[in-house]
Formats: structure tokens, sequence, C-alpha cells
């Protein structure tokens, strides 16, 4: 029991002075702590004193430099007003001084319509004695000086006119001159004329026989479906064709080279291959037009119109080639009305397209000019190409400057040495008169003239024209060539009737 109190009792004093070693501390700790806080907040005042010195400072500096900033703006500002003052008055002084000028130019002005008026009357009242004196009145007396003048040197003036003209005329021609051969010089194109035949070379020698045919159906059937006459010689793997139509001996042609590449040739395979010959050729005239087109620099002509132009390339006139001579003539015209400062892309139009009549001039009845103002202005080609082409044969008067150029472009491209041959029209011509004498005739389904047009092979429709009406049709022909033509020796008029039979075994 004692033990147990002591120990109790060494418990309550263990903790007795636990706890008041720990309030001890805890005392020391606080005082520590309050003292550091203390220091902080001495520091903070210290720091927050500063910033409220610092900004007084600043503000002070800012107060000055407005009231120096403001100091300064009065003193420009009274310039300022000192500098209009200053005008002010100068503009006062010169309006006094304008106003003084004014009351004397009006002074002045005055005395000038007194002194108008003074000379007006001196001059009426000098006429009045002039008109005394002369027995006439002033315009009388005007007229006969003028007449007395004019009849003076009227032979000056007429000499003085007449030299001007001289001059002006060697001016305009030499000009001109140069004009026209600066532009033949930049274009100088070779020229070729066309010939009536053409030459189709064989690969092998025995060829001929099978083109010639049994009994010579094939070379008939040739020449009867093409309007070409074959000439077939001694001449080694040669093969002539003859027409005076360049278009029908191309087909011709591309007919003889798909048979012979094929190498069957009989008259049903030769009728085949004319028939594609025509559908290329029909092919290549828009070639040859888009082509032609191209070269000239003219893009939106409609499609009817460059297959128009593809067909020219198949027509000539006097030998020429008719689209090589309208190419030319669009060249040398879009140079020379560069030259002059008329419009170049109608000239060079106009010029293309001044021949495109004679594409059809052998399906319709009518001159190449009035067939291609026809067509131009069915394609909608505006109306100064149109009257850039009209004039070129003088068959419509000249209307525009880029006409002149298309007539004279016209003369130059057919002048050029070699360009066409007059001789080789005629005969040329003379073919085609016999053709259009045959083909007016009802019943005539195609009309060939062959052999130099020394014949005339005639096709007939064998449904309308019978044996006997051949025969009859073969004396009216040669009547009406008689009648309406003029032709060396004779001509045979040959009309062919022939009938088919055709069936299918299907």
């Amino acid at each position: 029991m004692n033990q147990t109190l002591v120990v109790a009792l060494f418990v309550l004093l263990g903790v007795a002075v636990g706890y008041f070693t720990r309030q001890q501390v805890a005392s020391r700790l606080k005082g520590k702590q309050g003292e550091k806080l203390e220091e902080e907040a001495q520091k903070a005042r210290t720091q927050a004193q500063e910033i409220i010195l610092e900004a007084k400072d600043k503000a002070a500096s800012l107060i000055d430099e407005a009231r120096q900033e403001e100091k300064e703006r009065k003193l420009s500002i009274t310039k300022l007003e000192e500098r209009l003052i200053e005008k002010e008055g100068a503009l006062s002084t010169k309006e006094k001084e304008i106003e003084e000028v004014k009351k004397g130019l009006t002074s002045k002005e005055g005395d000038l319509e007194n002194l108008r008026k003074d000379f007006e009357g001196t001059r009426a009242r000098i006429q009045e004695d002039l008109a005394k004196i002369s027995g006439m009145k002033p315009e009388e007396a005007k007229k006969k000086l003028i007449d007395e003048v004019k009849d003076q040197y009227r032979e000056d003036l007429v000499q003085v006119l007449h030299e001007l003209s001289h001059d002006r005329k060697e001016e305009v021609e030499k000009k001109s001159m140069e004009i026209m051969t600066a532009a033949m010089q930049r274009y100088a194109r070779s020229h070729v004329s066309d010939v009536t035949t053409s030459i189709f070379t064989l690969p092998s020698e025995d060829l001929k026989g099978k083109i010639i045919g049994r009994e010579g159906r094939n070379i008939r059937a040739i020449e009867r479906l093409t309007g070409t006459e074959l000439i077939i010689d001694e001449t080694p793997e040669t093969i002539i064709i003859s027409s005076f139509d360049p278009m029908r001996r191309e087909i011709a042609r591309l007919a003889l080279a798909k048979l012979v590449k094929d190498g069957r040739i009989q008259p049903a395979k030769i009728e085949e291959r004319v028939e594609e010959a025509k559908a290329e050729i029909e092919k290549r005239m828009y070639e040859i037009g888009e082509e032609a087109a191209f070269e000239t620099g003219i893009f939106d002509l409609p499609k009817e119109i460059i297959h128009l132009l593809g067909r020219l390339n198949f027509r000539t006139s006097f030998g020429q080639n008719v689209l090589t001579h309208s190419i030319e003539m669009a060249h040398l015209a879009g140079m020379i009305a560069a030259e002059l400062g008329a419009d170049v892309e109608v000239a060079k139009r106009g010029a293309l397209l001044h021949d495109i009549g004679k594409a059809i001039d052998h399906e319709v009845e009518g001159t190449h000019v009035e067939l291609g103002r026809k067509i131009l202005s069915k394609y909608g080609v505006s109306e100064a190409v149109v009257k850039a082409m009209e004039s070129h044969h003088d068959d419509y008067p000249f209307s525009t400057s880029e006409s002149f150029i298309v007539a004279a472009v016209d003369a130059l491209s057919a002048a050029r040495p070699g360009a066409r041959r007059g001789t080789l029209e005629h005969y040329i011509k003379r073919l085609d008169d016999l053709e259009k004498v045959a083909s007016s005739f009802d019943g005539v389904q195609q009309a060939y003239a062959v052999s130099a047009g020394r014949e005339l092979r005639i096709f007939v429709i064998p449904e309308k024209i019978d044996d006997f009406g051949a025969l009859q049709l073969a004396r009216d022909i040669a009547g009406k060539i008689k009648s309406d033509l003029n032709y060396p020796g004779e001509i045979k008029v040959n009309v062919i009737r022939e009938t088919r039979a055709v069936e299918y075994a299907r």
C-alpha cells in the first residue's frame, strides 16, 4: 500500500513537472514569434512609407511636366494668333488694292466702250462716203475685190494646187509601194500551180492487172465511181489519175491505196473503198480548215465555215490553190492593215473568207461573191467582215478601208510569178461547163468529162431513162453542147444506163 502511494505521488510529481516545463517552453516560443512578427510588421511599414514617398515624388514630377506643356501650348497658340492677325491685315490690304484696281478697270472699260462707239461711227461714215464715191454697196465692193484678187492670182493658185496634187500623189504612191513591198517580202511563200493529174505509186507491177480487172471491169468501176480517168502505161509501178477536179483525184488516190492495202480488188470492194475515201476526205477537209484558221490566227469561226475552208483546198483558180491563195491574202492583209492603221482582225478575216463561195458554187446557182455573202451572213459572221470581202471583184462598192485592202491583196497574191496559169484555167472551165450542161438534163445521175474533154461520160437513173431515152438523151446533150459551148475537135457523148438486181440470202 505504501509502495503504491509512493508510486502515485511520483507519477503526479512527474506530470506536474512536465506541465510546468511545457508551459515555460511554449512561453519562450511565443515570445520569439511575436518578436519576429513585430520585425516583419515594422519592415512592411517602412516599405509602405517609401512607396508613398516615391509616389508623391512622381506625382509632383507629372504635375510639373503638365504645367510646362500647358505653358508651351499657350505660347504656341499665342504665336499662331499673332500670325493670323498679321495675315488678316495683309489680306485686308490686298483687298483694298484689288478694289482700287477694279475701279480703275471699270473706268478704262467705259473709256474703251466710248472709243469703240466712236470707231464704229467713224467706220460707218467712211463706208457711206466710199459707197457714195464708188456708187456700190459694201457687199458689192467686197465681192468685186475678191473677184479681182482671184482673177489676178488664178494662174498662181492653179499652179500651186497642181504642184501640191502632184507631190501628194507621188508621196502616196511611194508610201503604198513601200507598204506592199514590205508585206510581200515579209510573207514570201513559194507557189506551185496545180495540175490535172496525180501519180499513184504501186508497190508491185503485178497489181496493174488486178486494178484493170477481167475485161477492164475494175478500172471502169473506179473511173465511174470517182469521175476520174486512170492511165496505165509502160511506166513501171505507176498509175496516172487524170481529172480537172482535185477532190476527185484525191478520192481516187485514197480508194486505190485502200484497195492495194486490202488486196481484194473487185467491183463490190471498189464501191466500199470509194465510199470510205469520200468519208475520209470529208473528215480531212475539216482538219485542213482548222489548220488554215490556226495558221492565220483566227480561232472563233463556226464549224461550217471551217469545213468550207477545207473544201477550198480542193479547188483551183487559174491553177492556183484557192485555200493557199486565201491564207496568203490573210497574212498580207494583216500586215498592210497594221501599217495603215485599219482593223487588222477584220482585214484578215475578210481576206481568208473572200472566196468561201467557191466551196459550193458548183452546187448552187450564183456568183461565188454572192454565195460567200450569204454563207457568212447565215453563220453569223460580222457585217464588217462581209463588207471587207464583197468588193474584191468590184461586184459591190468599196464601203470600208478593209475592203480596199482585201481587193489589193487579192491582186497581189494572184500576180505573183508562177501563181496562176490562165490557159489551164480556161481548159478546166471548159470541162466544168461540159459537166454542167449534161447535169442540167432530167434523169442524169452523174456526169464526168474525161480524156481532156474529148469524152463526156453520163450515168443516168435507169428508172427514169430507158434504152431509147438514153439514145435520145445523148443526141440532146450533144446538140446543146454544139449550141452553147466553144470547143476544139469533137466530143464523144457516152450515156451509160446500168441496171442492177440485188438480193440477200439470210
